[in-house]
């Protein structure tokens, strides 16, 4: 079953000769628990499509639709809302909040939305990430690969339906990115979890279930939409 689908998604920045097509007709479907990447060069759409998957940024036209409501049919509250719920992010600069403890940060996206963590569950990702020996340190007493785990324990708390990477290895020296990229391949298969990951790396996508390819705002092949 497609957890999340495009159709004919575009995204026109500018207009008339001017106009820079971003993503041009993106149709695009990914099935519950698949692990996809979508690899592109510099220019290429990836990130506004990331964008778009994560209801980051409306469309031109087109829709996304996540666990089977349509992103931009929602009102922006009603939007920030379900995108807490149901869309973890993982940046390539980890986003963590300086000021608060490793557990602090996983649990974060959960207590906004007004809910307890599943403890139990918070365990088992902390456990599965190697983080429980630092759960007391604040981000910046941790090493970039490290801060990566949080990030994805945090994007992993909430339970979401899909977990979006954008380059989640960008800033990370080759043997690191290697160590996350597997982690993120393991939480894929134990927790079941919907990831599509953004890379301009062949290398890094091929640890993915399945490779789309963009180019000038258009998949070029590995789609199945």
């Amino acid at each position: 079953m497609a957890i999340l689908e495009t159709q004919d998604l575009k995204k026109i920045y500018g207009s008339g000769e001017t106009a820079v097509h971003a993503l041009d007709g993106v149709s695009l479907s990914v099935e519950s628990g698949e692990f996809v990447a979508v690899v592109g060069t510099s220019g290429s759409g990836k990130s506004t499509l990331l964008h778009m998957l994560g209801g980051l940024d409306r469309p031109t036209s087109g829709t996304v639709t996540v666990d089977g409501r349509a992103l931009f049919a929602l009102k922006d509250e009603a939007l920030t809302i379900f995108r807490r719920r149901k869309i973890g992010f993982v940046f390539q600069n980890y986003n963590l909040v300086p000021i608060l403890n490793v557990y602090e940060n996983i649990v974060l996206p959960v207590q906004l939305d007004g809910r307890q963590p599943d403890r139990g569950f918070v365990q088992e990702i902390v456990e599965t990430l190697g983080l429980e020996s630092k759960l007391e340190r604040l981000p910046n007493n941790l090493s970039g690969g490290q801060q990566q785990r949080v990030a994805i324990a945090r994007a992993l708390s909430s339970k979401p339906a899909i977990l979006l990477a954008d380059e989640p290895t960008g800033n990370l020296d080759s043997r690191t990115s290697q160590d996350v990229l597997g982690l993120l391949k393991i939480t894929s298969q134990k927790f079941s979890q919907t990831i599509v990951m953004i890379t301009h790396n062949e290398e890094i996508a091929q640890l993915a279930d399945r490779v789309v390819h963009i180019e000038d705002g258009r998949i070029v092949g590995g789609d199945r939409a």
